[in-house]
């Protein structure tokens, strides 16, 4: 499913913490391998590293080639098609959906839609086959809340990629959030790494701002789930935060780009969110314990 559908048709419906560390070096060899990855994705796809950072994301987080790498809502593959000739035919990519039973609670899941869901565990991978070139990661997939039991402490890291709002956000529908965590642990190995970027809320906005429906999450929060479910607080970054993203408790954070859903056809609004450029991310990194 494509995550930008799901956030543009969900905003149309209406601690003691670690200093910022800086990003570690990876060795010269996986920086130029990644940096030709990344020099030769799509221009729109470039267009957005200055918001999204992916070469100082994954360095933070210690991504490297050969390993196995699960991916929160992958959708189009925005940071698949990345993955996929970074990792290298000794790398696993597997996608992770929302769970079936979470759809249900978005106002554009119809019967059609559903359908298209409950082939997604198969349809995705094959149709990301395209993306993976001569020499490219394999790939698979699996419904957060329903991971197959083989997979158990098959990962080196999971990235949770602007994913966890809307679990937050209707956690109290089923659990989907905290079963989601149970999974990201569960599929790890041990000393494997849990990275988040995630739309961040100041720490003055409300809880109920706060709360996943107008997409951002604030940090204590975040690592608080993460440190409930059995991970350990590595460190944080700045490398994805946007200080000119200032919303107001009425603001949702699918008023920026790339989905603008509130300036409709008010072309200075919309000029003014463009100047402000994608949300203000959080980047935070954890580990599961050896």
């Amino acid at each position: 499913m494509n995550k930008s559908f799901v956030i543009l048709a969900a905003a149309l419906m209406f601690g003691c913490q670690k200093a910022p560390e800086p990003v570690a070096e990876a060795p010269a060899a996986e920086q130029n391998h990644l940096a030709t990855v990344l020099a030769t994705q799509s221009e729109d796809t470039q267009a957005r590293y200055q918001y999204r950072h992916p070469q100082e994301t994954l360095e933070f987080l210690g991504i490297e080639p050969g390993m196995n790498v699960v991916e929160g809502l992958p959708g189009r593959g925005w940071y698949t098609r990345i993955l996929l000739p970074y990792l290298g035919s000794k790398g696993h990519v597997i996608g992770a959906n929302y769970a079936m039973d979470m759809w249900p609670n978005f106002p554009f899941a119809t019967e059609e839609f559903m359908t298209m869901q409950s082939t997604w565990v198969t349809d995705w991978p094959a149709g990301a086959e395209e993306w993976r070139g001569d020499d490219g990661a394999t790939l698979a997939a699996f419904n957060l809340g329903s991971m197959p039991a083989e997979m158990n402490g098959t990962a080196d890291a999971v990235l949770f990629a602007r994913v966890l709002h809307n679990l937050a956000r209707f956690e109290s529908k089923g659990g989907f959030l905290t079963a989601a965590m149970a999974d990201a642990y569960a599929v790890l190995k041990p000393g494997g790494i849990f990275g988040v970027v995630q739309h961040h809320a100041r720490d003055e906005m409300s809880d109920d701002f706060a709360d996943g429906s107008h997409g951002y999450l604030k940090k204590s929060f975040v690592i608080a789930i993460a440190e409930n479910a059995g991970f350990e607080f590595v460190a944080e970054s700045d490398i994805n935060a946007n200080p000119a993203d200032q919303p107001t408790e009425d603001d949702i954070v699918w008023r920026l780009p790339p989905t603008l859903a509130t300036s409709g056809e008010d072309p200075e609004l919309r000029a003014e969110l463009e100047a402000v450029g994608e949300s203000n991310r959080m980047t935070l990194k954890f580990r599961k314990p050896e």
